[in-house]
């Protein structure tokens, strides 16, 4: 895929999404959904449909879920039910989950060129902090951002931007690498460059949600960033 040199822009860090981006996450997840379903009663959906419900954080999933086998509760329930996920997720996040293939030696290489690297994600920082120490790359990722680092989650640009502060970068000059619509929205949002990765937990067609980039392969990432980066180069 070629890069609009209209695009084009030093670059000094990438910042990743992790679920359906990093890490093939999902199984855990639905292992956690299919248990809090049962908990109350319910048989769990399969795990295209809980992949499904990924992306807007665990709030989200959890009224999804609960929508999905047709309960409904007052907010004050539904807090209790988005807690007891936590307990149970938290209990083993990185039990089924696995690295995209690729993913090590990308992260290597674009260190060894100098680019400085976080992660934005809307899972929450505790169960994110031990998924990336538990699949060996939390030595790679300089700033986390977790769904409950701040007030607001993707695809308010608030998230993204304030690990692009963490990072000591300007927006302008980072790459953020995602999956989804809510990734691709996020970088609008904050004005970042967008490498979309076609073989995460997207909902839509590739052709419709807005890239600048996008790849398939992770050792494809690095030619991409250097493209984006045009004439200007990584900085």
């Amino acid at each position: 895929m070629s890069v609009d040199r209209a695009v084009q822009r030093p670059v000094k860090a990438v910042i990743f999404d992790l679920d359906g981006t990093l890490v093939h996450s999902a199984p855990d997840i639905h292992a956690a959904a299919v248990r809090l379903l049962g908990e109350r009663g319910h048989q769990g959906p399969d795990l295209a449909t809980v992949t499904g419900f990924v992306g807007n954080g665990v709030p989200a999933l959890v009224e999804r879920l609960l929508a999905w086998a047709k309960e409904a509760v007052d907010p004050s329930a539904l807090k209790a039910a988005i807690g007891r996920f936590h307990q149970i997720y938290n209990e083993a996040p990185s039990a089924l989950s696995e690295l995209y293939d690729g993913v090590s030696g990308t992260l290597e290489t674009l260190s060894a060129a100098g680019l400085r690297l976080g992660v934005c994600t809307n899972k929450p920082l505790v169960p994110a902090r031990q998924l990336l120490a538990d699949l060996g790359i939390d030595g790679y990722i300089e700033v986390l951002v977790g769904g409950d680092s701040l007030p607001q989650r993707k695809p308010d640009p608030r998230p993204l931007l304030h690990a692009a502060e963490g990072l000591g970068v300007a927006p302008e000059a980072i790459v953020f690498v995602g999956d989804s619509e809510v990734d691709a929205a996020t970088a609008q949002a904050a004005g970042v460059l967008f490498a979309l990765f076609a073989e995460g937990y997207r909902k839509s067609p590739l052709a419709m949600i807005p890239h600048q980039t996008s790849f398939s392969q992770y050792g494809q990432l690095h030619s991409r960033v250097v493209e984006l980066a045009g004439a200007e180069g990584l900085k």
